[in-house]
């Protein structure tokens, strides 16, 4: 009797199950937006407060890297620059004796040219005069071009030294690490106290709030498909039963591919099939990796 009521146990299993199969259209994994946080900066890791299963929201600190380096650098940029700009000539200090003198000449010349009126003076001090001012003008022109490009050249000296600084501020803003989204602390790769390099991976972070169910379709459904349809999602909840949900298809790939082996379609003899991205709504019991199904009407 044991026995019976056992083989007809696993005979309503085995219905329930070809049942539910035959219901849904295609069957998936869940997966979830994941990245992986690295080093940007160059030094021991002073601090990493980071833990597995931790949530972090969005621009929470992440870490910190020894900056001293960095630092003095910048402060020896900073220096330099000021030691450049001392350099500065002060063009209107430089100039002023030579328009002072170009301005006496000036005067000068309109009381030979009163002389020259009452025929107290000649024609020759008149010229002499102004020979003296354009020399004079001459100089002027002269020393205000040298003066331009000395400065110009310290203006590009200075700005190649504030790129610099710019560069090292970078260097050091890249030394706090910054959570790039909202999620969960998957894995933690590295600890406080080693020693970081650019590209070196700390920890890995997912979005576990909003997870995806990857399946795919057999060609014959994708005239039932379409970015933004709303569909039926369902995952195990063990004993036979399913956890149902409302999921948005968010992405149809359009070239086919072979069924991969882990998946089943409606239709087990189409070998090409088409991936579909499916947005759920985590209830927090939907994993990474769970398998999942769908069904498009």
């Amino acid at each position: 009797m044991n026995a019976k009521t056992f083989l007809l146990a696993n005979v309503l299993l085995l219905a329930s199950c070809a049942t539910r199969e035959a219901d849904v259209d295609a069957t998936g994994a869940f997966e979830a937006r994941e990245v992986v946080v690295s080093a940007e900066g160059s030094g021991r890791i002073l601090a990493f407060p980071v833990e597995e299963g931790q949530i972090l929201d969005s621009g929470a600190f992440a870490a910190s890297i020894d900056s001293v380096q960095p630092r003095l650098k910048r402060m020896q940029f900073l220096k330099s620059r000021g030691a450049v700009l001392a350099r500065r000539p002060d063009v209107g200090k430089q100039i002023a004796a030579i328009e002072q003198q170009i301005a006496t000449a000036r005067t000068e010349r309109r009381r030979i040219e009163s002389l020259l009126a009452a025929d107290a003076a000649n024609r020759k001090q008149l010229d002499d005069i102004d020979g003296q001012i354009a020399v004079l003008a001459r100089q002027l022109d002269a020393q205000k071009s040298a003066l331009q490009t000395s400065d110009r050249g310290i203006t590009e000296e200075s700005d190649a030294l504030s790129i610099q600084a710019a560069q090292i501020d970078d260097q050091l803003a890249k030394c706090r690490v910054v959570n790039p989204l909202r999620g969960t602390v998957l894995e933690k790769y590295a600890e406080a106290g080693e020693f970081a390099s650019p590209g070196k991976a700390l920890y890995r972070i997912a979005d576990l709030d909003r997870m995806v169910l990857r399946a795919y379709v057999v060609a014959s459904q994708l005239s039932s498909a379409k970015v933004g349809q709303k569909v039926t999602v369902f995952s195990e909840a063990g004993e036979g039963e399913d956890r149902r949900y409302e999921g948005t298809i968010s992405w149809i790939s359009d070239r086919a591919e072979f069924t991969p082996r882990t998946i089943l379609t409606r239709d087990e003899r189409e070998n090409l099939v088409y991936a579909v991205k499916v947005s759920v709504k985590n209830d927090g019991y939907l994993k990474i990796g769970m398998y999942g199904s769908l069904r498009l009407k």
